[in-house]
């Protein structure tokens, strides 16, 4: 089978709400038909640094504006689509939420909430996400 390697970048966007840590989850449909909230994330455009993608990403897919304060490290999976397996590196930061509206998030997502971060790591559908969401829980205190 054909393997191809992707690189994408994201972040773990959060705020300090009256009720303490808050983060925003994105979600979109599985192929199943099913919402599976998570991380926003996305591949890299040419020239783009890992930085740089991050910041796009999270502003299209949550309308978010953040700042980086700091890596979170990066979370390995394959996959297979169309017949071709696919060997994926997530590269995540934690972001500090500056400005922006999740309303305003792309047609790439179905919704975007704020979560308190317990609820958070409940919330998301992949275990890799769900081990990065720790790790800014641990960071932020």
């Amino acid at each position: 089978m054909e393997t191809r390697r992707e690189v994408s970048a994201g972040g773990v966007v959060f705020q300090r709400g009256e009720d303490g840590i808050e983060v925003a989850l994105a979600a979109r449909r599985t192929r199943r038909g099913q919402l599976a909230w998570g991380l926003p994330k996305g591949g890299l455009d040419e020239g783009e640094t890992l930085e740089e993608a991050a910041i796009r990403e999270v502003r299209e897919e949550t309308g978010l504006e953040a700042e980086i304060e700091g890596s979170l490290g990066d979370i390995r999976y394959f996959y297979v689509w169309e017949g071709v397996r696919v060997r994926k590196s997530v590269h995540f930061f934690l972001m500090r939420a500056v400005g922006g509206d999740v309303a305003r998030h792309d047609h790439e997502m179905e919704d975007v909430r704020w979560f308190p971060l317990a609820e958070a790591l409940e919330h998301a559908a992949y275990r890799g996400e769900r081990e990065v969401l720790q790790r800014a829980a641990d960071r932020l205190g």
